[in-house]
């Protein structure tokens, strides 16, 4: 997949049917799909062009005119009396800014430091889109898992039901066992069909995250931290197995007894995962090192101060000096020369720059207290991150022990239930423990690999898949360079 980056050339990546993408594949879309990294190259643009327009100040002035002079009273010597005439002229000067007294020095180190915030500004959109498709991302994961978690409910109560059935039209089980397996098999079916909705909600989020209208059916694979069963995760919104009789018996029942044993299925296979490699302190100090938006606050600080800079300078007076030719066409003779100027001036309203200043001042402390508020926030961010990340990594090898331990009980209960021995209520409470173990290790996984992300997303962690200004500025010359090329092709063509 290639990824054009330029803001105003842009042409939105498509999804292909039937493709399996990774994290990185959705990643690389949503970086060429999105709208808000364009707004920020744009954005980038704009300050690199706004340090061209305060570096032409030392660029010198062009000023031509041409025009008619009306010039009344003149005297005819032939005739001896006055009268009026128009006479044709023009001028043309050149003037340099030669010494404003580091004005114009200031207000280009303050556009200097603005490019640098909005190159970190662009940093920040880029991890921030990148987080936000993780999250939706693991969300599909996540919901896919839970929906197959009900769908082996939905099997397990119609098992129960259907051997529940055969028990009572043999007298073994009374009505009442049998009313309750028809209950609970109700209440999988429905708890499916919301599993199937929060599935398609996620694929909706994943969607939009990416930036893809109207994606066709497509397939996410596993990461190394979310690994299913199926390896490959379909993701559309029309093919999903809907149980719309919600309240209709199983059909074609032809053996009634069927062993709890053969429903095993394991959800999520071989789960490893690398533990987190820093300290929560050293995790502080890679965010203070890494965080674009903490850079851009300072460097938003510098430009202040330069701003500050600049407009107490407008006391101070400007020095410049010019070169320049005027011509005018007089009757009896050619009125032309040259002249060469040099002015020292200064135009300021007292109030207007006093109040100016103190503006100024006003916003560099300011944004000072912005940087000293995103460095407080950042601390208890990661604090919190990494606190809920440690925890579920000691969680989830405890829960999943705990599915297979309430597998194995319900495995025994089923059994006991099958030779008399225990009732239908201990069968079904082995079953929902069964079924809340499973939801709650897939739930666990699931927030361990946000956590992961948003601990990661705080301090600014290298990403894999990612776009720099670097990537941004050799994709807008390889685009100058095609456009140049496609111009000479047309000229050769002609």
């Amino acid at each position: 997949m290639s990824v054009c980056l330029q803001a105003n050339a842009i042409q939105t990546m498509q999804i292909e049917k039937n493709s399996a993408l990774t994290l990185n594949d959705c990643i690389k879309i949503s970086l060429n799909n999105s709208p808000i990294v364009k707004k920020s190259i744009l954005n980038l643009d704009i300050a690199k062009a706004s340090l061209g327009v305060a570096k032409s100040a030392y660029f010198p002035s062009l000023s031509l005119g041409a025009g008619y002079k009306q010039n009344f009273g003149e005297r005819n010597h032939n005739m001896g009396s006055y009268q009026s005439r128009t006479l044709p002229g023009f001028d043309a000067s050149i003037s340099q800014l030669l010494w404003n007294f580091g004005r114009t020095d200031a207000g280009i180190r303050m556009e200097k430091f603005n490019k640098i915030a909005a190159e970190f500004d662009f940093d920040e959109t880029v991890l921030t889109t990148i987080f936000n498709v993780k999250l939706q991302y693991y969300g599909v994961l996540a919901a896919k898992s839970l929906m197959e978690v009900e769908k082996l409910n939905v099997q397990i109560n119609e098992r129960n039901y259907q051997r529940t059935l055969a028990y009572f039209e043999e007298g073994i089980k009374s009505k009442i066992d049998l009313v309750n397996a028809e209950v609970n098999l109700s209440d999988s079916k429905i708890a499916l069909v919301k599993a199937e909705n929060t599935y398609k909600n996620a694929i909706v989020n994943l969607n939009n995250a990416m930036y893809a209208a109207y994606a066709p059916e497509y397939s996410i694979q596993n990461t190394e931290t979310f690994n299913l069963a199926n390896p490959n995760v379909p993701v559309s919104l029309t093919n999903i197995e809907n149980y719309k009789r919600l309240l209709s018996l199983p059909d074609g029942i032809e053996d009634a007894v069927f062993a709890v044993k053969a429903e095993k299925s394991d959800v999520l296979k071989d789960y490893v995962f690398e533990k987190y490699p820093y300290t929560f302190e050293k995790s502080v100090t890679i965010a203070k090192e890494n965080r674009p938006d903490l850079k851009a606050l300072n460097a938003s600080v510098k430009a202040m101060k330069q701003y500050v800079l600049l407009t107490k300078r407008q006391y101070l007076p400007e020095l410049r000096g010019g070169v320049g030719y005027s011509y005018a066409n007089n009757r009896y003779y050619a009125d032309s020369g040259m002249n060469v100027s040099l002015n020292l001036n200064s135009t300021f309203n007292v109030k207007q720059v006093k109040h100016e200043v103190d503006i100024a001042n006003s916003q560099l402390n300011l944004a000072k207290t912005e940087v000293e508020l995103l460095n407080q926030t950042l601390y208890f961010d990661i604090q919190s991150a990494y606190v809920t990340m440690i925890q579920l990594e000691k969680q989830i090898p405890l829960l999943e022990t705990k599915v297979r331990q309430t597998l194995e009980n319900l495995e025994l209960a089923d059994g006991r239930y099958t030779v008399g021995l225990g009732d239908y209520i201990q069968l079904q409470d082995a079953r929902v423990n069964y079924n809340n173990a499973q939801s709650s290790y897939v739930q666990a996984v699931y927030n361990y690999n946000v956590a992961r992300a948003t601990l990661e997303r705080e301090i600014a962690l290298p990403q894999e898949e990612t776009l720099t200004v670097e990537d941004v500025k050799d994709f807008q010359k390889d685009i100058k360079k095609s456009e140049k090329k496609s111009k000479k092709t047309k000229k050769d063509n002609v």
